[in-house]
């Protein structure tokens, strides 16, 4: 309760309980769905005033077969429909739970009830089912639907099958972008609302995660130091051995970091989900708090790396870099964590900026592949906008310098904006296609 779940699953709460204590929990749990908390209870012999009390009931005949999902206001209703009455001064839950175990006889078989709660809803009836069905077929009958299904062919059945798995999947995947019928009767919260819930959630979570992000500001100050030291500034090549080491070490530490956002609870959120919740808040308020992050980290690795290995252009330029970077990488993080597992995620998170790194620091070749690649590489992006942002601060006598090495390069002083508009853009359809995987897909 503590953690102000959105569902509670119980198995009988009430057992060990009298009737007094029963009643004041059910009351408790009635005010938690007051506030939009989902609850789901197995509850054996309620008592009347206790089975009033519910919104919906779900009754299971034996096998787990639904005899029953409604509203509990209308669940006598529907049974005094197909003939069954509750005798006098007998407990409808009571009663109805007899008949399921076939304690009690009526002028229904119990073994029908699952069929007719089928019919009632028009579904299609299972083809090991329809032998029992008496609703529609007399038991006399010969020449019934029961007769000519069991003499299909096996690829008719085949071919229903594999049209029923079809069309259940295209529910499933329509069913995120239409608003289900609530059975509850309740008003589910709209997009804005669940956002402002889940930013203080996500919120709370990130300070009893304070730890972790201790260490990963520690592990960004050590990496600045031990790259400040290591990667002296040259004026040949604009201090690109830096540059390359930093683009590694800060893709790979800040990827790792944005896996742990959708890693962790995706149980959860596969819950959540179910019961109503919207992807699109669930993910934009991660997003929103982990910008808390874009903005810091890149302060703390620069305040280390500037101090042992001072380049000659502003801590300012690099600053907006590495947050335009930083920007990037966690949005291709996000994607990885949502449709990967969690092992996987964090292998790739490691091999590919190291790959890419390597592939943006080549020379360009002709009749080589490797200068189309690196047209799309984060990497090189990154990479050339430090270089320009160096090399601007070279003058007078450096002029010739400047000019040689960046013509060897094939960079242009006036592309260093462009080169963060691609990092932001990037980092953009990044999120655009892991917010496509989180609402399309349910990877474990």
């Amino acid at each position: 309760m503590v953690m102000e779940p959105s569902l509670l699953i119980l198995d009988e709460p009430t057992s060990g309980l009298d009737s007094s204590s029963s009643q004041l929990l059910l009351k408790a749990l009635r005010r938690e769905a007051l506030e939009a908390v989902n609850v789901c209870m197995v509850v054996h012999q309620p008592s009347y005033s206790l089975f009033r009390m519910f919104d919906d009931l779900i009754l299971l005949a034996k096998g787990g077969l639904v005899a029953y999902l409604g509203p509990v206001k209308k669940v006598e209703e529907y049974f005094s429909g197909i003939g069954i009455d509750v005798p006098e001064r007998v407990n409808p839950p009571d009663h109805y739970i007899d008949i399921l175990e076939g304690m009690v006889k009526c002028s229904v078989n119990y073994k029908e009830l699952p069929v007719k709660w089928m019919h009632h809803n028009s579904y299609p009836i299972p083809l090991d089912m329809r032998d029992s069905d008496s609703s529609e077929s007399g038991q006399d009958s010969v020449g019934g639907s029961s007769t000519s299904a069991a003499h299909q062919s096996y690829a008719v059945e085949l071919w229903q099958e594999f049209k029923l798995f079809v069309q259940m999947k295209n529910d499933d995947f329509l069913s995120y972008f239409k608003r289900r019928k609530d059975l509850s009767n309740r008003v589910t919260p709209g997009v804005l609302r669940q956002y402002r819930y889940f930013l203080g959630r996500v919120a709370k979570q990130r300070i009893r995660e304070a730890r972790l992000q201790a260490v990963d500001y520690l592990l960004l100050l050590i990496a600045g130091i031990s790259l400040g030291t290591l990667a002296k500034v040259s004026d040949e090549n604009f201090g690109a051995v830096g540059y390359t080491y930093t683009i590694i070490a800060f893709s790979l530490l800040s990827k790792i970091a944005a896996m742990r956002s959708f890693t962790l609870d995706k149980l959860q959120f596969w819950r959540e989900r179910s019961s109503g919740m919207s992807c699109f808040a669930y993910f934009f308020s991660k997003d929103t708090i982990d910008q808390f992050n874009t903005v810091i980290k890149p302060a703390v690795y620069l305040c280390t790396f500037y101090y042992f290995n001072p380049p000659r252009s502003s801590i300012v330029d690099n600053y907006i870099i590495l947050l335009c970077l930083l920007y990037c990488v966690s949005g291709f993080a996000y994607a990885l964590a949502i449709y990967l597992e969690a092992g996987s995620a964090q292998l790739w998170s490691v091999l590919l900026p190291v790959v890419l790194t390597l592939i943006a620091t080549q020379d360009d070749e002709k009749g080589s592949i490797i200068p189309f690649i690196k047209k799309f590489c984060y990497p090189a992006w990154a990479l050339e906008a430090f270089l320009v942002a160096n090399a601007e601060r070279y003058r007078a006598v450096w002029l010739l310098t400047r000019c040689a090495a960046i013509a060897k390069r094939g960079y242009d002083l006036r592309d260093w904006k462009f080169c963060l508009i691609r990092l932001m853009v990037a980092g953009l359809a990044f999120r655009i296609l892991a917010l496509f995987l989180l609402v399309a897909f349910q990877k474990k």
